[in-house]
């Protein structure tokens, strides 16, 4: 398989913090991949900067071997790239239908065609018997569901998820993870930022960690769990060597 995304070195300031730091990756096309690390690393800036929202200071970003960075979000959109964001914030006041249908219209302009789409994106993620509810009504997990729904509804190649998965209980977090699964077995890549590491751990083919900016490790889900580097970013100095005394 190709590469769809590829992070070169980069760095991105606000005044004299140092957010990320020379951070690196690439993701191959068809994969889901999860980028993980303790809160303050910089990985929602990171998405951020990957999907238009910020430039960065230095470094560049590719898209199927093309540079996109700095390219403003709804070009991206245009080019297959979509998100979602760690806050849900739907338009209160518009249908769960009426909703995902915003984001359907960058690709179908005729209203009846987007709201079409909307149907069968809800279908989807599960969220059929919400269509015509005010999309306020909904749950917390119903608003990650639909989070999840408008970004889909841009028929993307390329989906960065932001902790789609915070805040679902256990029960939730089992019905989600199918869907995710369902979801790259479409053919769309997934990059994810997650901090449940059960998730990570089931849907990840790989995962890079970033601490203090800098991607500090990369494999598979189990070699990341068992490496130091990663207990150290995660648990504190020390806390690696402890946990092998006590192993």
């Amino acid at each position: 398989m190709s590469e769809i995304l590829r992070v070169e070195n980069v760095s991105r300031r606000f005044g004299g913090l140092l957010a990320l730091d020379r951070a690196a990756l690439t993701v191959t096309e068809g994969q889901i991949v999860a980028l993980v690390g303790p809160n303050g690393a910089g990985k929602t800036t990171l998405f951020s900067i990957v999907t238009g929202f910020l430039k960065p200071t230095d470094g560049r970003v590719f898209y199927r071997g093309a540079e996109i960075t700095g390219m403003p979000p709804h070009l991206l959109a245009r080019r297959g790239i979509a998100r979602t964001f760690q806050i849900a914030q739907p338009f209160a006041g518009l249908t769960v239908r009426e909703n995902i249908a915003v984001g359907a219209h960058l690709s179908r302009p005729a209203r009846a065609d987007a709201l079409a789409a909307a149907e069968d994106v809800a279908q989807a993620v599960g969220l059929t018997p919400a269509l015509d509810r005010p999309a306020a009504s909904l749950t917390v997990a119903g608003r990650k569901r639909l989070e999840l729904a408008r970004a889909l509804a841009i028929e993307p190649q390329l989906l960065l998820l932001d902790e789609v998965l915070a805040g679902l209980n256990p029960s939730e977090l089992r019905d989600m993870v199918p869907v995710i699964r369902a979801i790259a077995q479409r053919g769309i890549t997934i990059l994810m930022i997650e901090h449940v590491m059960q998730a990570v751990m089931s849907l990840a083919e790989g995962v890079f960690v970033l601490a203090e900016g800098r991607i500090i490790a990369h494999g598979a889900p189990r070699e990341i769990a068992a490496d130091p580097r990663v207990i150290e970013a995660y648990l504190g100095h020390g806390a690696a060597e402890r946990m092998r005394q006590h192993g």
